[in-house]
């Protein structure tokens, strides 16, 4: 039993009711609406990304153009015959933004050619049953449908269970950690006049606001040195050098992708290549897509050919069902099959499960060279065929059938990616919540052949480690499910372990790679677990932090004086030769409140062995705060610091609300030779020349000095911020002035985009004597010149300034006087309101408004008088129910949800789905009058539909493709 004010319920129904009541009105009314038809207003989604475009939807973020069916979350589910769509809007100022748009798709159900059609779990269309093979009429669509669906379905499955606090949902994320992910099969290129590549590579790509992230791995083919990023038009867009050292797995980051980048991604306009330095013969290429199967895929391979100078490969992405033994997978071909000028002629295939050249299963089928990916189920695989698929011992091979037979082939491993597979254990996150104080942390390392390293590490214990386990998610309460016992490993002394688990079974990798595992401390003083923490996996960052290594503890017990708190975390702190801090902090078990103030400070100790905090010693501000993750970079620490970095004499320190002096912190030890302070790239004008120049402790004497970001600046001096890469800020007396950087007009043919640099630049390899020249502003004889925006202004306009790093100031509006090019700002005012509790419609909006009134029904209005104890009556949309009343409630566009009761609880609404009971037959029907899915009536019944759908199917379709 849910309240429907919970987290994710509440926010998305809110907007959902919000989107599709303001559907029914007319276009024209509804831009000028100024509160919604139905009192359910839509709460302040926090926008994922400064400056991105799209739509921000039930704690969701969409890109433009992007659809989706609504997830209300419990009891309601996924609306699957509501489809929402993110519309691109245009400003007056023509700034792009998104709108979304609902609606009811049961309407444009095609009409099935059968006669007995069923609604199958989780889609809203009829459909006519599977026929023709037994293989695939046990599953609802062992496909593309199952991959989409299986996300959802584990999410929920793991909240309706024991609530284990420790596991981390959608909600526990902050608005930097909302991601896309993306895939890349990269095979030779063809060419008439060059022998084509066997080459293979895999590569995955997850984009986080501005930054892809992607990994790589290359099969039959030398060392790649570089991966070049081309856009619609095939211009180099970013070029990423590969490092002579790195191995198989290639790690990189492209960072501040422009919007017009942000939109060919989002649309699949951008292909990717990857070159070795020997000749274009290994070169490598492929178009960079979506996938949906990429949520769910917990294994992988990547398809090869044995031919030489055959431009063919593939990738299998396979996922385990989260109940039963079967392998669901997907796969992605290119080159095996031709394309021809005429309609594709199907063509017959056969994918083979084998183990040591020994065929244990396989599958036949008919594909086109037009679409060739492909999708099955593998059923109820036996012990020893899982067994040997947690070794990677499994192979699986695809092959064409005909006069020119082809085979492409490879073994199935886990998923392979640079993420970094970690766990943060706290008192907050244990099965008993507690405020301990103690931390612990963990690494791991998954291999090919399914052994899995780790490294755990504690702090601050209220006593003696007494378990250390790899556990399931508890079902029950005080009903832990022990997978892995670590304890032996465990070194007291050091507080360490350190050791493999070589018994990994295949469910088990595929609930490691599911973020479905958790780790628990147990103590002297608290037998069920003092510390408890989910093991998932960390988006890479390139920020150049070694993983291999524990990264430091930080903890509430080593906060001087100790706090007893419920949060913990760890953070992987390194210096590059350019002596550059790198970051990244993670913490776990902070309470919402403390969620929303959280900042994180390095500090230096005046000395080695002092634990408290010196007012003399120096102390620098991290930023990049973003849910329970904080990632940077600090280009212009001082000499000071860096040397206490090198003694072991430094310390990071995670502040809350509550604990403004410290809520976690860790000792940092972080050798390196800067004994001048961090260095600044030749040309570049950063605060690290002004370091060298004048000593921190005179810049602060200096009256015309400039404090920010924590930091001083002399006056006169120009600096990149570490908030935005992209902007420029300048110390004039005092005055911090940051403007957006402008671009110059670049003349050459080849650009590309430098990884620590905002504006993109000439390749000069290809263009030496291509140069820049910068953008000049056209001469206006009449306007005014605004500095914020940097534009041009026609006399008599008005505008709302632009003041960087702020953005658009909405209170104030300017306005361009005559030919004379003065600029007039001034405040705007708001007009007087009658009401008592005037609210602001959007978070971006000046002034504020009244709302509109909203009086119960006669009776209720003075039965709220009547009440000592306050109102107990409920209001649900439009209507209101007295206490303990039931109902079923209705969405726009769906109509009454018969399946959903709810109630008034003392003036608290609450509703709860109908349990459905657990079904063990294979073929599952849902009628329209029904809740729950049942099994078809009868035996007799199904052969008979079964037998006139093969007829069917043989006559219509080759095979069960989907």
């Amino acid at each position: 039993m849910l309240p429907l004010g919970g987290m994710r319920t509440g926010r998305a129904l809110r907007a959902l009711l919000l989107l599709l009541s303001c559907a029914w009105l007319q276009p024209a009314a509804a831009s000028r609406l100024k509160s919604p038809a139905l009192p359910i207003q839509s709460e302040r989604e926090p926008v994922p990304s400064k400056g991105l475009s799209g739509c921000s939807f039930g704690g969701w973020f969409y890109s433009l153009e992007d659809t989706w069916h609504p997830d209300l979350g419990e009891p309601f589910g996924v609306m699957h015959c509501v489809q929402c769509f993110c519309e691109p809007q245009k400003s007056r100022r023509g700034k792009v933004f998104g709108k979304v748009n609902c609606k009811n798709i049961k309407q444009d159900c095609p009409e099935p050619h059968c006669d007995h059609p069923v609604l199958l779990p989780g889609h809203c269309c009829k459909t006519c049953p599977k026929g023709g093979d037994k293989l695939s009429e046990s599953l609802p669509d062992p496909g593309f449908e199952y991959f989409q669906e299986k996300g959802k379905e584990k999410e929920d499955d793991l909240h309706k269970s024991y609530n284990d606090r420790s596991y981390l949902s959608s909600e526990d994320m902050g608005p930097g950690e909302s991601r896309t992910d993306f895939v890349a099969l990269l095979t030779g290129v063809t060419e008439s006049w060059l022998p084509s590549s066997n080459g293979v590579a895999r590569a995955r790509f997850s984009l986080t606001r501005t930054s892809l992230a992607f990994s790589i791995t290359y099969q039959r083919m030398g060392h790649p040195s570089k991966i070049i990023f081309l856009d619609s038009d095939g211009t180099t867009a970013f070029e990423y050098k590969v490092p002579k050292g790195q191995s198989d797995m290639i790690c990189g980051v492209w960072k501040n992708l422009s919007k017009p980048l942000l939109r060919q991604l989002q649309n699949e306009q951008m292909r990717v290549t990857m070159a070795t330095s020997t000749s274009r013969r290994e070169e490598v290429e492929g178009k960079i897509i979506k996938h949906r199967a990429l949520f769910a895929e917990t294994f992988s391979s990547t398809l090869t050919c044995e031919d030489q100078n055959q431009a063919m490969g593939g990738i299998a992405m396979l996922t385990l069902s989260d109940t039963e033994n079967n392998l669901h997978f997907i796969l992605l071909l290119q080159g095996l099959l031709t394309h021809t000028h005429t309609d594709p002629p199907l063509v017959p295939i056969k994918v083979q499960l084998l183990y040591r050249q020994h065929v244990l299963r396989e599958i036949r089928a008919n594909i086109t060279a037009h679409d060739p990916d492909f999708a099955e189920v593998l059923m109820d695989l036996s012990s020893r065929e899982l067994f040997w698929l947690s070794r990677g011992q499994l192979e699986i091979a695809v092959a064409t059938e005909g006069q020119d037979p082809r085979q492409i082939s490879g073994f199935i491993t886990g998923r392979k990616s640079c993420d970094t597979i970690q766990s943060v254990m706290s008192s907050g996150d244990a099965l008993t919540p507690g405020k301990t104080g103690g931390v612990g942390s963990a690494i791991f390392n998954l291999h090919d052949n399914g052994t899995l390293d780790y490294q755990v590490q504690v702090a601050g214990l209220s006593g003696e480690v007494v378990g250390l386990t790899i556990e399931l998610k508890p079902r029950r309460r005080h009903k832990r499910s022990v997978l892995y016992d670590l304890t032996p490993e465990f070194e007291g002394a050091l507080g360490r372990a350190r050791g493999s688990w070589s018994r990994l079974e295949a469910r088990h990798i595929h609930m490691l790679l599911q973020n479905e595992l958790f780790i628990n401390v147990a103590t002297a003083h608290s037998q069920e677990g003092e510390l408890r923490g989910q093991i998932r996996s960390l988006l890479y960052s390139g920020l150049g932090a070694p993983r291999h290594e524990l990264p430091t503890p930080l903890a509430g017990q080593l906060v001087a004086p100790p706090v007893q708190t419920s949060a913990g975390g760890h953070a992987w702190i390194s210096v590059d030769e350019r002596c550059h801090l790198h970051y990244e902090i993670v913490v776990a078990g902070l309470s919402k409140g403390d969620d929303l103030a959280v900042n994180a400070h390095l500090h230096g100790l005046a000395e080695i062995g002092e634990i408290d905090e010196s007012s003399n010693a120096p102390k620098r501000l991290l930023t990049g705060f973003y849910g329970v993750q904080a990632r940077g970079v600090l280009e212009d620490l001082s000499a000071e610091l860096l040397q206490h970095l090198d003694r072991g004499a430094a310390f990071l320190q995670v502040s809350t609300k509550l604990n403004p002096r410290g809520e976690i912190r860790g000792r940092v030890h972080v050798p390196n030779n800067c004994e001048l302070g961090a260095q600044s790239e030749a040309g570049d004008d950063s605060e690290g020349g002004e370091v060298l120049a004048r000593d921190p402790e005179e810049l602060k004497k200096d009256p015309n000095t400039c404090f920010f970001e924590n930091q001083h600046h002399a006056h006169g001096s120009r600096w990149t911020p570490n908030y935005d890469k992209c902007f420029s800020c300048s110390c004039q007396k005092r005055t911090v002035i940051c403007d957006p950087v402008i671009c110059p007009v670049l003349t050459c043919a080849r650009t590309i985009q430098p990884e620590d640099k905002c504006c993109p630049v000439c390749d000069e390899r290809k263009e030496p004597t291509d140069t820049t020249v910068p953008e000049k502003l056209e001469e206006h004889t009449e306007g005014c010149y605004f500095e914020g925006d940097q534009k041009m202004h026609a006399p008599g306009t008005t505008w709302h300034p632009f003041v960087p790093p702020f953005g658009y100031i909405k209170c104030a509006v300017c306005t361009c006087k005559g030919s004379a090019g003065e600029v007039h700002c001034e405040k705007v005012t708001c007009p007087v309101l009658t009401c008592s509790r005037p609210v602001r419609r959007n978070p971006s909006d000046c002034c504020k408004e009244c709302p509109e009134e909203e009086k119960p029904p006669a009776g209720l209005e003075h039965a709220d008088m009547m009440q000592a104890d306050g109102t107990l009556h409920c209001k649900f949309g439009k209507n209101y129910y007295q206490n303990s009343d039931n109902w079923h409630p209705r969405v726009p566009l769906v109509g009454e949800m018969k399946c959903i009761n709810c109630w008034c609880d003392h003036g608290v609404t609450k509703c709860q789905r109908k349990q459905c009971p657990v079904l063990t037959c294979q073929n599952i029907t849902r009628k329209d009058d029904k809740c729950c899915p049942e099994c078809l009536t009868s035996k007799e019944e199904g052969e008979e539909e079964e037998e006139d759908l093969m007829m069917k199917v043989a006559d219509k379709r080759p095979s069960w493709r989907h």
